[in-house]
């Protein structure tokens, strides 16, 4: 992985995915104690930033490649992402998903044109396992959702972005928060910004009890959660970091911050009321952290990146009516 990738991304992606919003509210710097500067991917294609790694990954490949058909596996976001770009490219794809995905997310991944496959998540069946098999059966390619250099590529646009928009707003140093699963964005933004923006600092945010990130920065050794199961931020967990993005988090990130499902839901809510965006849960975890874990973030500002807005309607209510 490098900044030529992602720069070549960019290119492709141009005119294709949304340059999304930098977005600012008086009353979220007042609960930070600081500048909180919010990146909306929320309002990217599909909901959420990983429109940028799909299509980044399918632009990338030949044709006869594309031709033949793609397989991704996801809990939702990166499934949607895969799906639309691969429509857009006449490609069949094939999306491997849990039965406990969101509702929406799943919907959602059949209506882009793209045949679903759900697994036993809870039940401890393998994803990677039924995704290796249908690939081999049917020839099909499969695009990770994190540890594969083009989608690391496509997100690590969401960097320059920030970079270009950070200093139009005066922010050239500070921490940059990004929600983080495998650490496809994190890395992908940790790149970006060593090129164009040194002085910022790239931060992944994860759920208590999914923290495996922010563990594995802490030790310097990659560390597993139990289960990838139990925690309304189903779209950021993950078993551990990945193997090509936890050595540029090494190298890059600042320490992990880890957020509750109170904190996460309660980000909703103010994104909700401040800057009339909806953000699901595990896309709230940045903001959460930017806004209620200020005595560990350095600077006068700070980025946090809404990384997913693809919430059930219930989730969603719950979080309004806890938060009110």
């Amino acid at each position: 992985m490098n900044i030529d990738m992602i720069r070549a991304a960019a290119l492709r992606i141009r005119g294709h995915a949304r340059v999304t919003p930098m977005l600012t509210s008086p009353f979220l710097d007042e609960i930070a104690g600081r500048r909180v500067l919010v990146k909306a991917e929320n309002l990217q294609h599909t909901g959420s930033f990983k429109f940028r790694g799909g299509w980044s990954a399918v632009s990338a490949m030949d044709d006869a490649t594309r031709k033949r058909g793609i397989i991704a596996y996801s809990s939702g976001n990166h499934a949607q992402g895969v799906a639309a770009a691969a429509a857009a490219h006449g490609a069949p794809a094939v999306i491997v998903m849990p039965e406990n995905a969101p509702k929406l997310k799943i919907d959602n991944t059949r209506a882009l044109g793209a045949e679903v496959v759900l697994y036993d998540r809870a039940g401890g069946e393998s994803r990677e396992e039924v995704g290796g098999k249908i690939a081999e059966d049917r020839g099909l390619t499969l695009i990770r959702p994190y540890d594969e250099p083009q989608v690391i590529a496509g997100q690590g646009t969401t960097g320059l972005e920030i970079a270009t928009q950070a200093t139009a707003l005066g922010v050239t140093s500070g921490d940059v928060i990004a929600c983080c699963g495998g650490g496809g964005l994190t890395s992908g933004i940790a790149l970006a910004l060593e090129a164009e923006a040194p002085n910022m600092r790239v931060r992944p945010a994860e759920p208590e009890g999914f923290d495996d990130t922010a563990r594995s920065l802490a030790t310097g050794h990659k560390q597993r959660n139990p289960t990838e199961t139990g925690s309304l931020c189903d779209a950021i967990i993950t078993r551990e970091p990945g193997d090509l993005t936890f050595p540029i988090l090494q190298r890059l990130a600042g320490p992990g911050l880890v957020v509750t499902e109170d904190e996460a839901l309660h980000a909703m809510s103010l994104a909700f009321k401040r800057l009339k965006i909806v953000v699901e849960p595990g896309g709230a975890c940045a903001l959460a952290a930017a806004l209620f874990n200020g005595d560990k973030i350095e600077g006068d500002a700070v980025v946090a990146v809404c990384t997913g807005g693809n919430v059930d309607t219930d989730v969603f209510a719950d979080a309004l009516k806890r938060f009110p």
